[in-house]
């Protein structure tokens, strides 16, 4: 049965794993298509964001709760602008999990499209697996909690389906730093690619003479970008001050 569905799913997808990513691209040294197959794009691939939620985070030890939300937030953001399809999932929400984290409702506030479940693996449930298959994309970008727990099982169930799996190792967390890491390393063992949040919103965006996106991508790197996003806040904040200064003159 499994086999058949991974051949289906194939065929589906064998048309988006070729197609040429269209967008916007004013500098004529610069071409897309010489870009390696393996990197993002904003249309060949699909984000699942797996119970971010108040109880699953408050067990993480993996890295400062800060970080993690910020980090959540980065993917949230850059999801929304790049009209990236996203699956958002929730566990027990209303039982026992509790709300989503607040950079997550920011960008995907209507809670009728979270998919909540029972099972610890988000793949064992049919309404994810579909609303995954649904968009028709070949690459798969996961991030949640725990990692050891609701990240591991899906991503490699998913594989499994033919899917290639990134995760977004950052925005995913762990009961302890071995629980995360041991993860990690087993998925990566299973062929599953680890990836983190700003380079996500870097490999997606790839070229600054991409104006259209150019304000929102600085906006989201300032907001969530840590040292990077302080970095071009004060080349902005400074050439300011300069033009300022140099009008008084």
């Amino acid at each position: 049965m499994r086999t058949i569905k991974v051949t289906v799913l194939a065929l589906l997808m064998s048309a988006a794993i070729f197609a040429q990513w269209d967008q916007y691209n004013p500098n004529p040294n610069n071409d897309p298509a010489n870009a390696s197959k393996e990197l993002l794009n904003p249309t060949n691939h699909t984000l699942m964001m797996i119970d971010h939620e108040s109880q699953m985070a408050f067990a993480v030890e993996s890295q400062p709760i800060e970080e993690l939300r910020n980090n959540t937030g980065l993917l949230s953001a850059t999801s929304k602008l790049y009209e990236i399809p996203t699956v958002v999932t929730t566990v027990a929400e209303k039982s026992f999990s509790g709300p989503l984290f607040p950079e997550i409702k920011e960008y995907f506030p209507n809670e009728k499209e979270y998919i909540d479940r029972t099972t610890m693996n988000s793949w064992e449930d049919k309404r994810v697996v579909k609303a995954v298959a649904d968009k028709g994309k070949k690459k798969l970008v996961i991030a949640g909690l725990w990692t050891e727990v609701c990240v591991l099982t899906a991503s490699l169930s998913a594989m499994e389906d033919g899917y290639e799996v990134y995760v977004v190792t950052d925005a995913s967390g762990g009961t302890s730093q071995e629980a995360h890491d041991m993860a990690i390393k087993r998925m990566i063992q299973a062929g599953v690619k680890p990836i983190t949040s700003l380079q996500y919103l870097l490999e997606i965006h790839r070229d600054w003479a991409r104006s259209d996106q150019y304000a929102e991508v600085v906006k989201i790197s300032k907001r969530y970008g840590g040292a990077y996003g302080l970095g071009i806040d004060y080349i902005k904040t400074m050439s300011d001050w300069m033009k300022e200064g140099g009008s008084e003159h």
